[in-house]
C-alpha cells in the first residue's frame, strides 16, 4: 500500500517532505492533511481522496518570513528536521498566533532535532509571533 510520504517524493517530486525514521516517530515528513499536522511516513495514499495536503514547499511562499527567522536564530543546521518543524510551526500559528513557549514545546514534541538544542527553533517560532 502508498505511502502519502513516497507519492509526494518519488510521484510527485516535492522533496521537501524527508523521511527519517520511516516509522512516526522523528516527525520529519509532518505535512498538513486538511490543515492539521499528520506523519506522512504514516498515511495511507488511500486515506488523501479528496482532502487538501500542503507540504514544506506549499508553505514557502505565505510564511517566508518564519523561513528567515529560523535562519537568523540557529535554528536551521543540517536541515533534516527543518521541514517537518515548519510544518508544524506553522499549523501552530494558525492555532494560536501568539503561542506561549509552553505552547510551542508542546507542538513541537514530535519533531526530533539532534543538531539545534531546540532553542533556535523555540526562538524562531516566538519572535515569528510576535511580529
Amino acid at each position: 500500500m502508498a505511502r502519502l510520504l513516497d507519492v509526494l517524493r518519488e510521484r510527485l517530486e516535492l522533496t521537501g517532505t524527508k523521511e527519517g525514521c520511516g516509522e512516526g516517530e522523528c516527525g520529519a515528513c509532518t505535512v498538513l492533511l486538511e490543515g492539521r499536522p499528520v506523519l506522512s511516513c504514516l498515511v495511507p495514499l488511500v486515506q488523501c481522496a479528496e482532502r487538501e495536503i500542503q507540504t514544506v514547499e506549499g508553505l514557502a511562499d505565505s510564511v517566508p518570513s518564519f523561513f528567515e527567522q529560523f535562519v537568523a536564530t540557529g535554528g536551521v543546521q543540517c536541515g533534516a528536521c527543518t521541514p517537518g518543524i515548519v510544518v508544524t510551526a506553522a499549523a501552530l500559528l494558525v492555532e494560536s498566533p501568539k503561542p506561549t513557549r509552553d505552547e510551542v514545546q508542546k507542538a513541537l514534541a514530535g519533531n526530533l532535532c539532534r543538531c539545534t538544542g531546540y532553542e533556535g527553533i523555540i526562538r524562531a517560532l516566538i519572535e515569528e509571533a510576535g511580529r
